[in-house]
């Protein structure tokens, strides 16, 4: 029997789905006694040490989860999972782990990476192992702003390691018990396979095993996303459509590009690193009432095991009954349904306007509160910007560049006007100010946008993008622009973002997403292959 121990963090729907498309059933850990009784436990997790933890005395999961592992019995532990069998964390000093492994949960060091560590690297294996018997080198993916350090007091549990800045362990094992920073769940087929090896019980002597001579560092990729605007046609169909500046009307109708789901697990099979839904009337309703949308997010997340991000409408809500629902109690909602990050964009400007005028953060913004309870690698930031010319730096408080592409009237100064309501509506804020209130309000990574550059193929706004990824720490995604290949190679080489997103050269297969890791790949930019 195969439990899973849900205590309640993020999208755990994901992993339910990959444990059934590899042909095994499962039950749900639903009382204490549950745990005793399970014969592989699977505990997956991610979002906040301290909140994790809570969780599950809360639940009374502890004890029980303490006997089951004294006893050497078979888990996998998944990102939290793992950090939870370490003695504490520096994300929640005084709440006490599980105690099973010597050592702390530490924080990357802010510098020149960007953190949270996001996105798709290698682990390299320090010993054989069951769990990595079919592994083939090939990236996983991460998501995670702590990680577990490598001491000599834990020595034996070191399974595999991974390098961000740092080595740390991204695998873990001792007899059957063992756990793993990265999501297999997320990993595509190389993360599947190792789910497998787990479900099926697949073991082999663990006396003899062989310390692997590979010393070479792992890197981090650069992923390539697809991104897919979802919204109601006239006849009331849910499409893909594509905005040319953000209108996405052609001929009086709303462009019909595709089917959500189909298209996603089209570009699942391409090789998209990861897939975006942004439901962009979302700001016209009451989202848990959007059930086509949260179903897209469900469909989807039996088929693609990449991450999942949705945008549109997280924000407090009044329904038609005058009941109210928080923003946490949307994002909950798209976390079950499938999602692994939300984005969040006109009330992310709204929320950093409050925090701006009061100079300090209270806990009632949306940001603040989902990152609270699902770790900040959770919320992206959806930023809108359109570019207003001036004549000098001297004419605007906000942040300008002085741009090769001058304005109307000559302009070679220019700042980065932040919209709202799909771009009609400009605010007095900028994309530079608004990319680091969000992420001293808790936000995981910036997705920049371009209204001018939106649909024109002319590439990304290189000057807003290096503008916003100089001003941040946490992850950006360039988007808005792309028309070939080069121009994710030129992004990548001249920002030095994390990740570019493209909606309509994919959907239109102008621009295969092969065809562009495949041109990275010869300019030797580091790609998930």
């Amino acid at each position: 029997m195969i439990s899973l121990l849900d205590y309640g963090a993020g999208n755990v729907r994901s992993l339910r789905n990959a444990i059934h498309s590899l042909g095994f059933s499962l039950t749900e850990i639903e009382h204490p006694a549950d745990i005793l009784k399970a014969e592989r436990l699977i505990f997956p997790g991610v979002g906040s040490f301290g909140a994790a933890m809570q969780r599950l005395q809360a639940l009374g999961y502890l004890e029980p989860l303490r006997e089951y592992l004294a006893a050497g019995r078979p888990y996998l532990g998944i990102c939290i999972g793992l950090q939870a069998l370490f003695e504490g964390s520096d994300e929640s000093p005084d709440v006490p782990g599980l105690g099973v492994i010597p050592g702390r949960i530490r924080r990357f060091d802010a510098g020149t990476l960007a953190v949270p560590h996001m996105g798709w690297n290698d682990v390299r294996a320090k010993r054989d192992s069951p769990l990595f018997a079919d592994y083939a080198g090939e990236k996983l993916y991460f998501v995670h702003s702590y990680f577990a350090e490598p001491t000599a007091e834990n020595v034996e549990w070191q399974l595999a390691e991974t390098d961000y800045g740092r080595p740390f362990l991204s695998a873990v094992e001792r007899g059957r018990i063992s756990a793993v920073q990265f999501h297999p769940e997320k990993s595509a087929n190389a993360g599947l396979r190792l789910l497998r090896r787990f479900l099926a019980g697949d073991e082999q002597p663990l006396a003899t095993t062989t310390p692997s001579t590979d010393r070479s560092p792992t890197h981090l990729a650069k992923r390539v996303i697809a991104c897919l605007d979802v919204r109601t046609n006239d006849a009331g169909d849910l499409v893909v459509t594509k905005g040319d500046q953000y209108d996405v009307r052609e001929a009086g109708e709303v462009r019909n590009l595709g089917k959500p789901v189909e298209l996603a697990q089209r570009y699942y099979e391409e090789g998209a690193d990861e897939i975006t839904f942004l439901n962009i009337t979302a700001f016209r309703d009451f989202p848990l009432a959007d059930q086509p949308m949260l179903e897209v997010l469900e469909r989807t997340s039996e088929r693609v095991f990449v991450p999942l991000t949705i945008g549109g409408g997280i924000r407090a809500f009044r329904d038609a009954r005058g009941h109210d629902y928080s923003a946490l109690d949307v994002a909950d909602a798209y976390f079950r349904a499938g999602a692994d990050k939300i984005s969040i964009g006109s009330d992310a400007v709204e929320a950093v306007e409050g925090y701006l005028k009061r100079g300090t953060k209270d806990g009632s913004t949306a940001i603040e509160q989902i990152a609270g309870v699902y770790g900040n690698q959770a919320v992206v930031i959806s930023i809108d910007p359109r570019r207003v010319y001036v004549r000098s730096a001297q004419e605007t408080h906000h942040h300008t560049v002085q741009t090769a592409t001058p304005g109307p009237n000559g302009e070679r100064f220019c700042w980065f006007q932040c919209t709202v309501k799909g771009g009609r509506e400009g605010r007095d804020v900028d994309a530079v100010e608004l990319a680091r209130a969000c992420e001293a309000l808790g936000a995981g990574e910036i997705l920049l946008n371009s209204i001018d550059r939106d649909g024109t193929g002319a590439g990304f706004d290189l000057e807003l993008v290096h503008a916003v990824r100089s001003a941040v720490g946490i992850p950006v995604i360039a988007s808005s622009g792309a028309g070939c290949v080069e121009h994710f190679a030129e992004v990548f080489a001249t920002t030095g973002v994390e990740a570019a997103l493209a909606a309509g050269i994919f959907h239109r297969r102008e621009v295969p997403i092969q065809a562009v890791k495949a041109y990275l790949l010869s300019r030797g930019i580091e790609i998930r292959v």
